[in-house]
């Protein structure tokens, strides 16, 4: 029996999907519920399961765009099931797995002793709209004993990063190198589970023979000793970078094999990686030729290399949705300019009382965030968003931060901003930004929002024209303050003048809301007492 699968209704605006990726290959025997595919629609990656175990049959290819309801695929569910690979198939031939199938195999030196078992790692559901991951960094390496919790991997989202922990207690085979992109429920890796802990000289990962119970190498007896003229025993921890060091390495662009670690066993701590210097140019890549045209005299007394570095999902994910806005929102920008004394003088005032009572800083971020949610309560279309055919009026107004990392843009969001007061919002905005700094933002602090606040101006910036965070239909710019000669009752006075920028979807917000609205909020902040009073 045949069954014809065809391009499910994703959402009530979709009426086509392009396929984005095969899973599964013509002719592949696959599972019922199993991932055999990605497809692309105008607004998310969505993976597709198979409806039926079976012989997979492609009739869409790679790259074609689709109706609704049009032929995917087809699978063969007559056809019986391939025979399973188990564990055993992957163990050496120097002992028959049928002869002794629980039979215990013990590491040298009284180390950990294998099981036979073998878990085998998958990639975990990280979020409902997160397909896919990528694997940023293997903490341990191949071949490493790794405990039961204990981190091996970072993986990578469009949104987040998150630690992977291991799922048992035993040595590490790794499947999934880094760089590569996974989907939601796929092998990344696997365990021979173990019992006990290596000893002080436990094998050094990289001295291995053999295949043991799930293809992971098994140390041999003269790494497992130390053997060596002149050196101190090594064990699993040797050369490897914690995951701190690990971040660090990776942003300065050094190979964990080049820096001497400090930590015990020689694993490489926080400090050995900020210590870490490149190595001698010696060791360099060989510098790119002169263009053509170029006399060599120009490069003679400086360096033309050159470096490449896979762009990141949650990189790729933001320059996608960017040129998206950019695309399909008529979007346009009007300017203000606010003086910023009289916020100023109340902060130099009322500071040091507030976080003594309070415990956080009395920041810009709470006056504009009160002033924006003032300001989008009055002008609602600020704060709408484009469904379709419809627009979707929200009555509430969750504030998304824009909170620069070194992996890239996030954007936590303060929910019901309108109802919090200043110590609120500047306990979330702290909250929120550390969390941003060590990767630890969930995926529901960073999910939904109606209005976002980017302040280019911490970087020096003092006029931008931000891209809006879709679907929101808005985004408030601020900017470095800048002292300058204005006239304020008919006199020129020097004030702290800061530069504001609104960008609109000009398809949804008018002019005169748009403009009204960063006229409201240039009110509100220049007298500051009136966001006190709600007036």
């Amino acid at each position: 029996m045949t069954l014809v699968m065809k391009v499910p209704a994703i959402g009530e605006s979709i009426t086509e999907v392009t396929i984005a990726q095969w899973l599964k290959n013509d002719g592949d025997y696959v599972e019922m519920d199993e991932m055999i595919a990605e497809i692309e629609t105008d607004k998310a990656t969505q993976e597709l399961p198979a409806e039926a175990a079976g012989i997979l049959k492609i009739v869409a290819q790679e790259g074609d765009t689709i109706e609704i309801g049009a032929t995917i695929c087809e699978i063969d569910t007559s056809a019986a099931a391939p025979a399973s690979s188990s564990v055993t198939s992957q163990e050496t031939t120097t002992e028959s797995p049928a002869e002794e199938p629980a039979k215990s195999q013990e590491s040298p030196e009284g180390g950990p002793s294998k099981t036979g078992e073998v878990k085998e790692m998958v990639v975990p559901a990280v979020g409902e709209s997160i397909t896919e991951v990528t694997i940023g960094k293997w903490v341990k390496s191949n071949g490493d004993f790794v405990e039961m919790d204990e981190d091996i991997a970072e993986i990578e989202s469009d949104k987040a990063t998150f630690d992977l922990p291991a799922e048992a207690s035993g040595f590490l085979e790794i499947v999934a190198e880094e760089g590569v992109t996974l989907e939601i429920g796929e092998l990344i890796c696997r365990i021979a589970v173990a019992e006990g802990k290596p000893a002080s000289t436990a094998t050094a990962p990289a001295a291995t023979t053999g295949a043991a119970a799930g293809g992971v190498p098994t140390p041999t007896p003269s790494a497992a000793t130390g053997e060596k003229s002149g050196t101190s025993p090594s064990t699993y921890a040797t050369g490897h970078p914690s995951p701190a060091a690990a971040k660090i390495l990776s942003e300065k662009g050094l190979n964990p094999g080049d820096v001497n670690g400090s930590g015990i066993d020689g694993r490489i701590t926080k400090e050995d990686a900020q210590n870490a210097q490149k190595q001698a140019t010696s060791t360099s890549k060989p510098t790119s030729p002169m263009p053509p045209g170029i006399p060599d005299s120009i490069g003679a007394n400086g360096t033309r290399e050159q470096r490449r570095k896979k762009l990141s999902t949650l990189r790729r994910t933001i320059a996608r949705r960017l040129v998206a806005v950019k695309n399909e929102t008529a979007m346009l920008t009007t300017f203000n300019e606010v003086n910023m004394k009289p916020i100023m003088d109340l902060r130099k005032k009322y500071k040091e009382p507030f976080k003594e009572k309070h415990g956080v800083g009395l920041g810009f971020m709470s006056f504009f965030s009160k002033a924006c949610c003032a300001a989008l309560q009055e002008w609602p279309a600020v704060n709408a968003m484009i469904d379709g055919d419809e627009i979707i009026y929200n009555d509430f107004c969750d504030i998304s931060i824009a909170v620069s990392t070194p992996r890239g843009l996030v954007v936590p969001v303060i929910r019901n901003a309108e109802s919090l007061d200043f110590k609120g919002i500047e306990s979330e905005v702290v909250r929120l930004a550390l969390k941003a700094r060590d990767n630890k933002l969930s995926i529901d602090e960073m999910t939904g929002g109606t209005f976002t606040i980017t302040n280019g101006g911490i970087f020096g910036s003092m006029m931008s024209t931000p891209i809006i965070n879709a679907p929101q239909s808005a985004i408030l710019g601020m900017h470095n303050i800048v002292e300058r000669p204005v006239v304020d009752n008919g006199e020129i006075v020097v004030r702290p003048m800061m530069y504001v920028a609104l960008s609109y979807d000009h398809r949804i917000i008018d002019g005169k809301e748009s403009v009204s609205f960063l006229v409201r909020v240039k009110q509100l902040l220049e007298d500051p007492m009136r966001l006190m009073l709600g007036v």
